[in-house]
């Protein structure tokens, strides 16, 4: 199956009507997406790639039905009410893909997605790829790639680098390992759905016996993560390589959220605890997909 998204999830463009929102869309539908609604204020009666705009969330759930998730496309100073104005509408999935939100405004939305039942993917964030499925904001960048490099299989990824998300994607496949479902994470400090939540959806995935996990320095997602095996809360193989190796004290890697502070987030920190309970953690990441790949072929 998929965690997240596949072709039953009916989907709202929040910022259809901007560049980004146009261009991903085309992607998202051209992908097999089931874009049901756009939206966005005073451009109401407007269509994108075919799909109806409206002028707010209500509107749009009000004309075409239930809507499951919503992929945000706006500024980052309008990333807070865009994902309140979703949740209260009772969309229970809120992607939200732009950088530079204020953590603050993060904070109201994991309020309110709590208050309300709803979750959320992101911030800063590329999006969530289910294999030959659904795509919800940008991985892949053109459906026809997306289409091509990612073959179908047993496999789910999740990882705190966009950019990265799509080359584990590319090489696992192109190694023959097929893949469930791909999760960004994200890559601030706080995020709505981090590597813990993510591979406790793949426990419950059926068709996913295998999980590929990009990590790095900062945080303590990937210590959670081994917490979760020692309790035996996910018991599936996990093939992981953390980021950062060479990073000291105070230094930031790629990511807002990949930051060392103090003895916390560390890269030694984080291989140590993970091969403690048995994860299997490659010092390199080109050893990815040989080492996936032999672990997918004993299942």
């Amino acid at each position: 199956m998929a965690i997240l998204v596949d072709k039953s999830k009916r989907i709202l463009i929040q910022g259809i009507t901007g560049r980004e929102g146009k261009a991903r869309t085309k992607l998202m539908v051209e992908y097999g997406s089931t874009v049901v609604a756009g939206c966005t204020p005073g451009k109401g009666g407007m269509e994108v790639n075919g799909t109806p705009v409206f002028d707010s969330v209500e509107e749009a759930v009000d004309k075409v039905g239930q809507v499951d998730i919503s992929t945000i496309f706006v500024p980052a100073p309008l990333v807070k009410d865009a994902a309140l104005e979703a949740m209260y509408a009772g969309v229970k999935l809120v992607v939200l893909i732009p950088d530079r939100v204020p953590i603050y405004d993060v904070l109201e939305i994991e309020q309110a997605a709590r208050k309300t039942g709803a979750r959320f993917v992101g911030p800063n964030t590329l999006g969530v790829l289910s294999v030959g499925e659904a795509v919800l904001g940008m991985i892949g960048g053109r459906a026809a790639a997306a289409s091509s490099w990612f073959k179908k299989g047993n496999v789910g990824v999740t990882s705190r680098s966009g950019g990265i998300t799509s080359s584990i994607g590319y090489y696992l496949s192109k190694a023959g390992v097929g893949l469930t479902t791909l999760v960004h994470v994200g890559g601030d400090p706080i995020i709505g759905l981090p590597h813990p939540e993510v591979v406790k959806l793949f426990e419950e995935d059926e068709k996913t016996e295998a999980v590929v996990m990009f990590g790095e320095i900062g945080s303590s997602q990937e210590e959670q993560v081994a917490d979760l095996i020692e309790q035996g809360k996910f018991t599936k193989p996990l093939v992981a390589f953390i980021g950062g190796k060479a990073a000291k004290k105070g230094t930031r890697f790629s990511h807002a959220g990949a930051i060392i502070e103090g003895n916390r987030g560390t890269h030694e920190g984080k291989v140590k605890r993970l091969r403690e309970v048995g994860a299997t953690v490659v010092d390199s990441f080109d050893d990815l997909w040989e080492t996936t790949r032999k672990l997918v072929d004993k299942l």
